[in-house]
């Protein structure tokens, strides 16, 4: 059995670059930094950062290079490949990417969503506590609930 997964959660290190290929299908490609934090032996608090070059296919491309921007955090789920090319000198190089399945957006700086929301406000009358508008909330009774009047 074989497996080639990769799951990084991190921030861009620059704006997304969207291109497309001679057959039409857009590509995106963007880098994430990953930072580890960790003590040595003399107890001393160590950090360092890794960056993962990550390249997404298709729509989910064009929605990537829509809303992220450097700075912004991200999950990518994914498998790793390696290319190789020769340069104009005839030097080979390598790059190991992750070839995106899915992306996540993290939260927004500022707890405001630029994303439009897909669902239509409501009316209800509910009382406002601050979320996101559009979005269903969960009303809680005011009051304190009985835990003998519970069924289970």
């Amino acid at each position: 059995m074989y497996l080639n997964k990769a799951i990084v959660i991190g921030n861009l290190t620059r704006d997304p670059e969207l291109k497309a290929l001679p057959s039409g299908i857009t590509v995106t490609s963007f880098s994430v930094a990953t930072n580890r934090v960790w003590k040595d032996k003399n107890g001393a608090k160590q950090e360092s950062a890794d960056y993962h070059n990550i390249v997404v296919f298709g729509r989910q491309a064009e929605i990537a290079n829509q809303y992220l921007k450097k700075g912004a955090s991200v999950l990518v789920e994914g498998r790793m490949q390696t290319r190789s090319w020769d340069d104009a000198s005839g030097k080979k190089n390598y790059r190991t990417e992750i070839i995106a399945d899915r992306i996540q957006f993290g939260p927004r700086t500022g707890g405001v969503s630029t994303v439009p929301s897909q669902a239509p406000a409501s009316d209800s009358g509910a009382p406002d506590h601050g979320g996101p508008k559009g979005l269903d909330t969960i009303e809680y009774p005011e009051e304190e609930i009985n835990p003998e009047d519970i069924p289970f």
